[in-house]
């Protein structure tokens, strides 16, 4: 093993050997709640809930979920975007015993199905909206769940938009099937709230079966323990100076469903006594209107959110000044967007690293000033970093060398859920692999140069598409940029980059950004192909998708080879 660069340059006000102990995650609701009853922890489109309202109703929902058999080793499925019902429900669970189950909105019903089935889903919370319901009462007839909870979504606005919901967004509502499956939302509330303590051992027992996205393989489910979960959010409360508890505002835009959101917004909101103001789904105007108004000084997002709030309209007059902490995970932050953050608003975006194997933060940039230009940051308090040589399994590298980077800490997974194999191919003893290929520095910052299975073979030399978007995120016509590799019957690969302007008035032809970027990037880089387009695929929390551009270029490329 190596010694600890980062040690050279940490942030003062850190310890990076403090040591962290796992607690319950329902602790965070009551920790908080006995602290500040009255503090509004839940604002969801004025309609808001404090502390002593959340945690007498997690109390209810979790003697109802007793009543419904959760204990250990019951898992609940949370089919929600987000919205109040998550919350409650999410510890309410927790404090029953049972795990959590995540369920992606924009998982088709063969995904659901697999997921119900792998992870031994027995009881499924949902919301009344039609996008949701249909889906998921298909996939309840045709697996083992044997109980539907559903929420209604009008019943949780303030008046008068409840009254104004049921009748202009009627068509958003889904007609229910009431049998034998289904139980109303509030039914779970509508008790004494004597529960069943439980004890739960934070450092074994799984608080939440986190589903990786799918894009390569069959999804595996990652077992993330109490002590995890509530372990990160710790290292993450003593990463910034300026945090008062009971006196932040939380924009919580991206899905709590999603292990970046779960820790970061939610978790980390209600650590810090914050008042959390909920927004279903990410929408520029709206978000705009709301950062103008509502005083947000917690805030987490996407680069591709960050970026579209710098190009709105309004964006001088958002208030971003106020913000205490930005932090931006889930895909690379393009440089000249960060230091777009810094000279225009004042605004030092910290940019955060994980996975959801390690729930999920691992890095992050060092607030106040000494962070790098294009690096992920430095480990966080109490985790480990190591460049493995890659196709090894103990050559760890010194300073500057590439391989693949490992991390080890109190946050990394108790492993896959029924998948030894899947976890002992990522895992080395207590080391966890992460598939991105990177170096670290004499000062321990670590630099991201791609994603492994996003590596382009060009003629034999190793292209990483992160060096070409860079490049042509730097033109200041380019609003967002993904590169991938396409098959080339000569050089094997060849890079293609899909592009999306500013302004599409003003046009930009691929000659032009061709001699823009040629300065900037090896000859074996430069991409074969430009394509520009009004809009760029992206997943549910709005990072960069490349999946559907590989597919539509494999589909053309057999297309071609068929007709020759």
């Amino acid at each position: 093993m190596i010694d600890h660069p980062w040690l050279n340059s940490y942030p003062k006000h850190v310890k990076w050997d403090a040591q962290f102990i796992g607690k319950p995650l329902s602790d965070l609701v009551d920790d908080t709640a006995n602290q500040v009853p009255d503090n509004i922890a839940l604002d969801f489109m004025g309609k808001t809930w404090t502390y002593g309202e959340l945690q007498t109703l997690v109390n209810k929902a979790c003697r109802s979920f007793q009543e419904l058999g959760v204990k250990k080793g019951i898992k609940v499925g949370l089919f929600l975007p987000n919205c109040p019902q998550f919350v409650i429900a999410f510890f309410a669970i927790s404090k029953a015993g049972g795990t959590v189950v995540s369920y992606s909105p924009l998982y088709s019903e063969p995904e659901l199905l697999h997921q119900v089935e792998d992870s031994g889903t027995d009881i499924m919370v949902t919301i009344d909206l039609v996008t949701l319901y249909p889906k998921i009462r298909a996939v309840v007839e045709k697996s083992r769940i044997k109980k539907l909870i559903v929420g209604s979504f009008s019943e949780i606005l303030p008046f008068p938009k409840n009254v104004l919901f049921r009748i202009f967004k009627k068509s958003m509502t889904a007609d229910l099937i009431k049998d034998e499956y289904h139980m109303c939302f509030n039914d779970l509330c509508e008790n004494d709230g004597k529960f069943i303590a439980q004890h739960i051992n934070p450092d074994d027992d799984v608080a939440v079966l986190q589903y990786t996205g799918g894009t390569t393989g069959i999804p595996k489910g990652a077992m993330l323990t109490h002590s995890n979960l509530y372990i990160n959010m710790s290292q993450l409360t003593v990463w910034p100076q300026l945090l008062e508890f009971g006196k932040e505002n939380v924009a919580a835009f991206l899905p709590f469903f999603h292990i970046f959101a779960l820790t970061v917004v939610l978790n980390l909101g209600l650590k810090s006594g914050g008042r959390i103001v909920i927004v279903p789904k990410f929408e520029l105007d709206e978000a705009v209107a709301l950062l103008t108004k509502e005083n947000i000084t917690l805030f987490s997002g996407v680069p591709t959110m960050y970026t579209a709030l710098c190009h709105h309209k309004d964006a001088d007059k958002i208030g971003l000044g106020n913000i205490k902490m930005a932090m931006s995970g889930g895909a690379p932050l393009p440089v000249d967007l960060r230091q777009q953050y810094i000279d225009r608003f004042g605004l030092e975006i910290t940019e955060g690293y994980g996975l959801t194997e390690a729930s999920p933060v691992t890095h992050a940039s060092p607030m106040g000033g000494g962070s790098k230009a294009g690096s992920i940051g430095m480990p966080l308090p109490g985790t480990e970093v190591f460049i493995l040589e890659r196709g090894t399994e103990d050559n760890f590298l010194p300073v500057g060398e590439v391989g693949e980077i490992c991390v080890r800490g109190p946050q990394v997974m108790k492993g896959y859920w029924k998948n030894p194999d899947a976890t002992d191919a990522i895992m080395i003893g207590d080391i966890l692999k992460t598939g991105d290929v990177g170096k670290m520095d004499d000062d321990g910052f670590t630099f991201i140069l791609d994603r492994d299975k996003d590596l382009i073979l060009v003629g034999g030399f190793n292209v990483f598409p992160r060096n070409i978007e860079e490049a042509i995120n730097d033109h200041p016509s380019v609003e967002e940029v993904t590169v991938i590799g396409i098959p080339d019957d000569y050089l094997g690969e060849t890079p293609k980059a899909f592009v999306k302007l500013k302004d599409l008035n003003e046009p930009l032809s691929e000659e032009e950004l061709l001699a823009f970027i040629k300065p900037k990037i090896g000859k074996h880089e430069r991409p074969s192909q430009i394509e520009f387009r009004s809009k760029l695929p992206k997943t549910m929390i709005g990072k960069l998708s490349k999946k559907e551009l590989v597919a539509e270029e494999k589909e053309k490329y057999e297309a071609a080879k068929n007709l020759k």
